[in-house]
């Protein structure tokens, strides 16, 4: 009965996708608390909530939901309407999402504008199938998950925490355990005359740019450093340029942080200037923090990552963003201690914001009815939930985990250039969603 109605409303599932694509929903000041189009995109997306029957509200525009059923628990599905940048190397206009091979390409089509259309279309399947709600469901979508997560945080002083639920902003079969997490940056005077580099905190750098005074440094030992690396790089009186490869933050190991080599090749070319020492003395190409100390806090379940995402110069001071996840069995305490009081003559560790890690038992009646799901959709009884080094929603609102969007094996290019989903798992999404609401119903 399900893949009828995914055949009937498959176009339509696509049209509403494009819709909430064409809009660049990346955090902005010129409008709202997240931009104007962040207003609009929650906007077209509370408008689809209502076609579908849903009781909707929009909170102050940080956030909005869409409510079915009855009774005194709430089973929460959230996810979320805003996107990362978008770097080079698209061969389509981001923000208009087209459809190839079997595949939608756009900005969101995976994180997360896909998830939250097949979350109400398997909604709608339930409504329209006549299916008795035993707990109110409802679908929650912010506008500023991938800066912050205000939104939801907005979300519980306003309505407060959930009972059960998931967010589909991760892997199938669900992941149980987020490492904590700390943002800072990396601040102090340097030599450097100028640089820039970066997309996003949470993104690998894949391209930095810098100028130094010309004779400097070493130009061959420059560029026998990152020849031996096998980097790509360009100088030339003093302005260099470094290319690396994006990955998202919580897997840093995936790219090549051109930040991270440009500051080793100057160490090793003998550019004397302190933040170039510090930053080899306490980072260099490390993305596991064994400089800093954090190899002594890994655990069973996880190890820390790092990633210096941004790095500008202002007023003097090069300022690099400081993305930090730490093991899922440690605590914010421990993990800030290693890196408060670090400072060398001027440039220091400075930290903004932490958040604790999350961690679910395996045997919980939740965690049962998303993994059952999971099995009955697919017939896949080996794969376990994993523990991640990325943070979701389920860090800012109680009671859920991360259960999908993406699958196994998969490779949607998210956060990167080209981000598809495949119209197959569009359409299994919905499946999995259905299977998971009713069983959590049932909890």
């Amino acid at each position: 009965m399900i893949e009828k109605f995914l055949d009937e409303n498959i176009e339509k599932m696509k049209a509403d996708l494009g819709k909430l694509v064409s809009y660049n929903s990346e955090l902005n000041n010129d409008g709202g608390p997240f931009g104007k189009q962040n207003q609009l995109v929650l906007a077209e997306a509370i408008k689809m909530m209502d076609g579908i029957g849903l009781k909707t509200r929009n909170l102050e525009d940080y956030c909005g939901y869409g409510e079915i059923g009855e009774g005194d628990k709430t089973i929460g599905v959230v996810c979320h309407l805003d996107v990362v940048p978008c770097s080079d190397g698209w061969n389509s206009d981001p923000f208009t999402m087209i459809e190839k091979d079997g595949y939608l390409y756009g900005r969101g089509v995976s994180d997360d504008k896909g998830a939250a259309v097949a979350s109400m279309y398997a909604l709608k399947y339930l409504i329209e199938s006549g299916y008795k709600f035993k707990k109110k469901v409802r679908l929650i979508l912010g506008c500023n998950e991938e800066t912050g997560s205000k939104c939801i945080k907005h979300y519980v002083e306003s309505e407060g925490n959930v009972d059960m639920g998931f967010t589909p902003d991760g892997d199938f079969p669900g992941i149980y355990a987020e490492k904590g997490m700390i943002g800072g940056m990396i601040a102090g005077p340097s030599k450097i005359i100028d640089i820039k580099g970066g997309d996003a905190s949470n993104i690998v750098c894949k391209r930095v740019f810098c100028k130094v005074e010309k004779g400097s440094y070493d130009e061959k030992k420059f560029e026998s450093y990152l020849n031996n690396a096998n980097i790509r790089f360009e100088q030339n009186e003093g302005e260099i340029t470094v290319y690396g490869k994006a990955a998202h933050a919580s897997l840093p190991d995936d790219g090549i942080n051109a930040i991270n080599y440009l500051f080793e090749a100057l160490y090793a070319a003998d550019f004397k200037d302190d933040y170039v020492e510090c930053f080899h003395k306490y980072i260099g190409l490390d993305v596991h923090g064994e400089k800093l100390g954090y190899e002594a806090l890994k655990d069973d379940v996880s190890n820390t990552s790092i990633n210096i995402g941004v790095i500008g110069k202002e007023d003097g001071i090069v300022k690099a963003s400081l993305d930090m996840r730490f093991p899922v069995k440690s605590t914010v305490d421990k993990c800030v201690k290693l890196v408060e009081k670090i400072r060398f003559n001027e440039v220091e560790f400075k930290l903004f914001h932490t958040a604790d890690p999350l961690f679910f038992d395996k045997s919980s009646p939740m965690i049962k009815a998303l993994k059952k799901a999971y099995e009955d959709v697919t017939g896949d009884k080996k794969t376990e939930m994993e523990a991640i080094g990325g943070g979701t929603y389920a860090k800012s609102i109680k009671g859920i985990i991360a259960f999908g969007c993406e699958f196994i094996g998969e490779e949607n290019n998210i956060h990167g250039a080209n981000e598809r989903l495949s119209i197959e798992s569009f359409r299994k999404q919905v499946i999995l969603y259905v299977e998971a609401i009713k069983n959590l119903n049932e909890v």
